[in-house]
């Protein structure tokens, strides 16, 4: 039988008033934030539980943003992509294909880019369609964190921001959400608003607001896995390369020397810098709002540092050789915990069958192999719960079931469903609707002007018709191998099960 102790009832500050409160400062709050600043919004308060914004990408050291164009488009833009335009004015603080080389297919040019993980296209599965230069970037987290702040900094007057605030608990009136408590140094307060964005990426606020969700994903995909990402210094990332195609049977050795060394799996990857890596990680299930995985992820990575670092330096001496510990990241790196489950759900299906949705947020390419990563339509009912109102919930925790998830919680689609659910607030307030019943049609308009690409809307058509033009010859990337197994598992199945991606 667990104990309880029953708090005595108090009366809580009310810190603030505003008209868009948002509860965490990762991509997609701060996207949020930007978002509804720029399309009109006065009045946002954005707090996180950290001193600084980025969440996974800044703190958690994700220092790369995978696929961000298919063939020769840039599908991944607005405030993704005006995060390296900032940085690329900065010497070294950005690596990746630009984006006038994207889709090209000149083996010269790919061919300095394939020790770049994700920087090449994969080839179409097959040879569907020929290895090409991919919007992959690189980046060095602690000038985005400057980069953030100076964003939120360009629209003071409209954003307050509050750092070290930890948002706790909604405050409902049935069930419509008005605003959060949270945690300080100063204490327990409360912060009243018009419309809440749940950015925590755990679902934080509407897993105790009354909307439905699930817990976890599904245990073969990559989301069901906790990291803390470190980083290391002295080396020589490009010798690691030409080492990796030249020993093939060694390097498979590697992978599984360095899984026995740390008891976990884990692999040096790119940086903006040749002469750093990161080492990503994945403990098995695990569960990133359990404070028992937080604490034993955290710790296990620590403690077997020295021994991976060491067992890199005496396997690959060409690279390692003076290999040292250059930092470690701030915060646990967190892939999938709660998921809302919203008006929308998605699934494999969006991605075997180039779902279409007249709510489309977002139009992204992504990791999935069943397209080519090619671009799936995110529609706005994926981040709006069931059950509350006025409360938007973009992120990695975005509606999407146990498969579909792995291919949807990463930093493009943070940034992205928080770029829409910030101009969607915007647009409630000040037309004085709810965040249900907004007019999807003025957030698309906007979004377009924020340089968004949508597909089917009149206005970005209107500017480049390309877009729907590249994805109609290229058949939405569903000429895969694995695009025509998964149409004829559900035509049979009726849903995908996870047994059909246990090749993947």
């Amino acid at each position: 039988m667990i104990k309880t102790y029953r708090e005595p009832g108090r009366e809580i500050p009310v810190q603030d008033e505003c008209d868009i409160l948002i509860v965490g400062g990762g991509a997609a709050g701060h996207s949020a934030a930007v978002a509804a600043a720029r399309a009109g919004a006065k009045n946002i308060v954005i707090m996180e539980r950290y001193g600084y914004m980025g969440g996974d990408a800044t703190g958690g050291y994700v220092i790369m943003v995978p696929n961000l164009s298919w063939y020769d488009k840039s599908f991944v833009r607005g405030i993704q992509e005006e995060w390296f335009t900032r940085l690329e004015k900065i010497p070294g603080a950005v690596r990746g294909p630009s984006l006038d080389k994207i889709g090209l297919t000149d083996p010269a040019l790919i061919h300095p880019w394939k020790a770049i993980h994700d920087c090449v296209s994969r080839g179409g599965y097959g040879g569907a369609k020929p290895s090409c230069l991919v919007r992959a970037v690189y980046f060095e987290p602690n000038q985005l964190k400057i980069e953030m702040d100076k964003m939120l900094l360009e629209h003071k007057e409209a954003i307050r921001v509050q750092y070290h605030s930890w948002g706790t608990r909604p405050i409902m009136d049935g069930n419509t959400i008005k605003g959060i408590i949270y945690e300080s140094k100063e204490g327990r307060k409360a912060i009243f608003a018009k419309i809440v964005i749940d950015a925590t990426g755990d679902g934080d606020i509407f897993s105790q607001a009354g909307a439905p969700y699930e817990s976890m994903a599904d245990k073969i995909t990559r989301a069901c896995t906790t990291a803390l990402v470190w980083r290391i210094g002295g080396i020589n990332y490009d010798a690691y390369y030409e080492w990796q195609q030249a020993h093939p049977a060694e390097m498979q050795a590697l992978r599984a020397g360095l899984q026995r060394v740390a008891g976990f799996r884990c692999i040096p990857l790119p940086s903006n810098q040749n002469d750093i890596c990161w080492i990503n990680n994945w403990h098995s299930n695990r569960d990133c709002t359990v404070v028992k995985d937080q604490s034993e992820t955290e710790i296990n990575t620590r403690n077997t540092m020295r021994d991976v670092l060491e067992y890199l330096r005496e396997a690959v001496p060409t690279a390692f050789r003076n290999a040292y510990l250059y930092d470690i990241a701030p915060q646990l790196g967190t892939r999938c915990s709660r998921r809302l489950i919203g008006e929308y759900v998605m699934t494999p299906e969006d991605f075997a069958f180039a779902n279409q949705h007249d709510d489309v947020i977002a139009w992204h390419s992504t990791i999935c192999q069943i397209n080519d990563c090619g671009p799936v339509e995110i529609p706005y009912r994926c981040i709006l719960p069931r059950n509350v109102e006025n409360l938007i919930c973009p992120g990695r925790h975005l509606s999407a079931d146990g498969i579909a998830i792995d291919w949807l919680n990463l930093i493009p689609q943070c940034v992205g469903t928080g770029q829409a659910a910030g101009v969607a607030a915007a647009v409630a307030v000040a037309d004085s609707s709810t965040a249900r019943s907004v007019n999807i049609r003025k957030v698309q308009d906007i979004l377009v002007d924020q340089d968004v690409p949508l597909p089917r809307n009149a206005k970005f058509e209107a500017k480049d018709p390309s877009y729907r033009q590249c994805v109609e010859e290229h058949e939405y990337g569903l000429y895969t191998d694995k695009a025509k197994m998964a149409k004829e598992y559900l035509e049979k199945h009726g849903a995908m099960g996870a047994d059909f991606f246990q090749g993947f």
